[in-house]
């Protein structure tokens, strides 16, 4: 049973390879396309040819090499997988009530986009809200929101093109969400977290442009799945998207404002894209 889950272009499907110095029905993958609950590890498996439906699956780890990860069952060889933004894909599937990495049966989650979504209300709150993917305090999500400002004050030094401004405001909000750590977070949260603040790191380390909107698609990818996750924001917050972003792949934003300013291409695709959430 196929979930057409997600449609925004921000991944990057592989092939599944074998090793052919290993047991033959041991196949390896990136270590990027796992995720792991402390119970399960799974991955997004591509169900459709021709267009971008995903199903989640369980699989059993064999084994960690590197950057690669050899799987002892649940995937076979040929088959495409989602090998760079499996938590984005998990986030909406989250949102839309599909199977999850934290909800194994599927049913809707209660937010506050719903009604910006079309998405239909479960009249169970309190058993979809046990399925959310991430859970964070009210004192961390007050936190996050605050530094939440110096992030997307470096979103707008992209869009002026301004790489001096970008590193500047990366190490600053390195250092705010990197305090964040301090909060008590679950192993899931915490990850989202922590390659968030290695993202800002990077943009920080580097002064070419073009390097440091690479480090933002990743980046975008954990902060947009963190952010779907807030209850009740004190401002509204609205997912961006651009289709040609990240080499026609697809990339998202956060942005305090529904008006379009692209912060992946320079004054002349300041347009380019759409709102896909509203978060409020």
């Amino acid at each position: 049973n196929t979930d057409d889950l997600f449609k925004p272009g921000m991944f990057v499907t592989g092939k599944i390879s074998g090793d052919n110095n290993h047991n033959e029905d041991v196949i390896t993958v990136p270590a990027s396309a796992v995720m792991w609950t402390g119970e399960r590890s799974l991955v997004y498996v591509k169900t459709s040819v021709d267009q971008p439906i995903f199903e989640m699956r369980e699989v059993k780890i064999n084994g960690r090499n590197g950057e690669n990860i050899s799987i002892a069952s649940g995937l076979q060889h040929g088959e495409e997988i989602v090998t760079n933004g499996t938590f984005t894909i998990d986030a909406a599937a989250q949102l839309q009530g599909k199977k999850s990495m934290m909800n194994k049966m599927g049913g809707k989650v209660m937010t506050g986009h719903e009604h910006h979504t079309g998405m239909e209300a479960t009249s169970n709150k309190a058993e979809t809200s046990s399925h959310m993917e991430m859970e964070f305090s009210k004192s961390f999500q007050d936190d996050f929101s605050k530094a939440l400002h110096t992030y997307l004050e470096m979103k707008d030094a992209f869009v002026s093109g301004e790489p001096q401004q970008i590193t500047s405001l990366a190490k600053k909000a390195a250092a705010a969400f990197e305090s964040l750590l301090k909060k008590d977070l679950g192993t899931l949260e915490k990850e989202h977290l922590e390659k968030s603040i290695a993202m800002f790191s990077a943009i920080g380390n580097s002064g070419h442009l073009e390097q440091q909107r690479e480090h933002l698609v990743v980046l975008n990818e954990h902060m947009v799945a963190m952010a779907m996750n807030l209850k009740s924001p004190s401002e509204n917050l609205y997912v961006q998207r651009c289709p040609m972003a990240n080499s026609n792949q697809g990339a998202v934003w956060l942005s305090l404002d529904e008006e379009i300013r692209n912060p992946y291409f320079d004054s002349g695709m300041l347009t380019c894209g759409s709102v896909v959430q509203v978060i409020q």
